[in-house]
């Protein structure tokens, strides 16, 4: 697991001290808004840049296994499924608020089963 807290606090801190602005970190498109809002899980947590109302987490997956599912939002559900029935694929979490638009990564890990997929037999003259 990749955790990327620190990258975040030095973001922030860069915001509040003015050598990055606001309108670069708050800029989540719609197409991760439609995510945060249909399969974001909604934390604790407030925006650090609005403070206007808890942050959604939004848990994207990739890898060549996945085939076109791959680069997709996913519920923990779905993410479980998936695990249960390909090798390997690599999670991103993404926290990202719906008021202001900020988005960070949070952190990626690898969830699958472990096992590549078997290839059928060949048979000679086949």
């Amino acid at each position: 697991m990749v955790d990327y807290a620190l990258q975040r606090r030095a973001l922030l801190a860069d915001v509040r001290a003015g050598r990055v602005g606001p309108e670069e970190v708050c800029d989540a498109g719609a197409y991760l808004h439609r995510a945060a809002r249909f399969h974001g899980t909604t934390v604790e947590q407030t925006c650090p840049m609005c403070r206007k109302e808890p942050l959604a987490q939004v848990s994207w997956v990739f890898g060549e296994s996945l085939r076109h599912v791959s680069g997709s939002a996913r519920s923990t559900e779905d993410l479980e499924q998936l695990a249960a029935h390909h090798a390997e694929f690599t999670v991103h979490v993404v926290e990202v608020c719906r008021s202001c638009g900020w988005n960070h990564l949070v952190r990626s890990y690898v969830l699958g089963t472990g096992r590549r997929p078997r290839r059928g037999r060949r048979t000679a003259g086949g």
